[in-house]
């Protein structure tokens, strides 16, 4: 059994996707070909921005908001604590300086210890608060009704670090779209991934949309060979695009009805026995990743190895807590991340991709559950 099952999604799509990529050797546009401006117009209908610009990865993506931003030396760059490493490495990358927020019980960055974090950086009077990256944390956006507010209030930008959010949406407004700069990663495990690496940023304003463009080309002016500023190297190869082409249709299509299907499935029958992932009201998931809670990390790693023994795989998301990574152990803790340090002991994630079939599902859940064999 795949933990996500990416030959099963290419076997359904292999004619189209394999024509992309055989045109795509045939024109031999290899870098910047027509397939990527193809693929940014869909994703920025999609997504219901003005501008799309695609890039390397998704850390890429960030680095170019952050730059976008001016964020540098000396500023304070608030971010949930419980998420991957990227989503703070590329703060200390421009020299800014990480403050970690914790989350709540959706995972996701929690408002309350947010304003608590920029008023104690505002007291200490040593950084200046810049900008918030909000983790859009197993493919449900955070709460940027109430984040968004404690923005203006403060005079913060937002990133959104919809890296796993990509499908996910609050009413009718879709994630990648909630901040004044927005990311996402097309690494292959992301509910819509590439075959490689591959990032996107999303905004509105144009201002920022014309800096990363040049930012992700060498700093690139008018013309490639003439640059005004020092850039990166960061673009998405055409036929990583090409592949991102019919992925992204069937995503629309089907694939994240299913992953919500599956889900409700998962949630329906499991949650007498574990705490299921919660779901605000109106807001809707793309399923990146389905996480339980265990009682404790015993119970939890009883339960991974009864799994393990029937064959079904396991993830732990994460295995630290930002602040608890070697490299930020020094970096100062200005709230408490209780939260984070509960959900490094209890969390876990189980198999989930559009392509689980119900006799699958049925034996993840009876061995969830304790049935057909000793209970744990």
């Amino acid at each position: 059994m795949e933990f996500i099952d990416l030959h099963a999604q290419y076997m359904k799509l292999k004619e189209q996707i394999d024509s992309e990529i055989q045109n795509v050797i045939k024109t031999t546009h290899f870098i910047s070909g027509e397939k990527v401006r193809q693929l940014e117009n869909e994703l920025k209908t999609y997504v219901g921005t003005k501008y799309c610009l695609t890039c390397g990865n998704g850390t890429d993506a960030l680095t170019l908001a952050l730059r976008a931003l001016g964020v540098k030396t000396g500023d304070a760059v608030f971010v949930s604590n419980f998420t991957y490493f990227a989503s703070a490495e590329v703060i200390a990358l421009e020299h800014a300086t990480p403050v970690f927020v914790d989350v709540d019980f959706t995972f996701n960055m929690d408002p309350n210890s947010l304003e608590l974090a920029i008023k104690a950086v505002n007291e200490e009077g040593v950084l200046n608060p810049k900008a918030i990256i909000v983790v859009d944390l197993f493919g449900q956006p955070a709460n940027y009704g109430i984040i968004r507010k404690i923005a203006k209030k403060y005079n913060l930008k937002i990133i959104e670090d919809g890296a796993q959010g990509f499908g996910g949406s609050i009413g009718n407004k879709k994630a990648c779209s909630f901040g004044d700069i927005s990311t996402t990663s097309f690494f292959p495990v992301k509910p819509l991934g590439c075959y490689g690496d591959g990032g996107a940023v999303f905004t509105n304003d144009k201002k920022y949309y014309d800096l990363m463009r040049s930012l992700a080309v060498h700093g690139k002016g008018e013309d490639k060979y003439i640059n005004v500023r020092i850039g990166y190297n960061s673009r998405l190869d055409t036929i990583q695009a090409a592949i991102l082409l019919p992925k992204l249709k069937a995503f629309i299509s089907y694939e994240l009805d299913a992953r919500n299907r599956i889900a409700s499935n998962y949630s329906s029958k499991l949650k007498e026995s574990f705490i299921v992932p919660m779901i605000l009201s109106g807001f809707t998931s793309s399923w990146a990743q389905y996480t339980l809670l265990a009682k404790n990390e015993e119970e939890r790693s009883a339960i991974i190895q009864r799994l393990k023994d029937r064959g079904i795989p396991t993830m732990i998301y994460y295995k630290k807590p930002m602040h608890l990574e070697p490299v930020f152990l020094n970096v100062k803790q200005y709230v408490s991340l209780k939260n984070s340090e509960l959900f490094m002991h209890c969390a876990f994630s189980i198999p989930m991709h559009p392509y689980l079939d119900d006799e699958t599902q049925n034996m993840i859940i009876d061995s969830l559950l304790g049935k057909g064999g000793a209970s744990f």
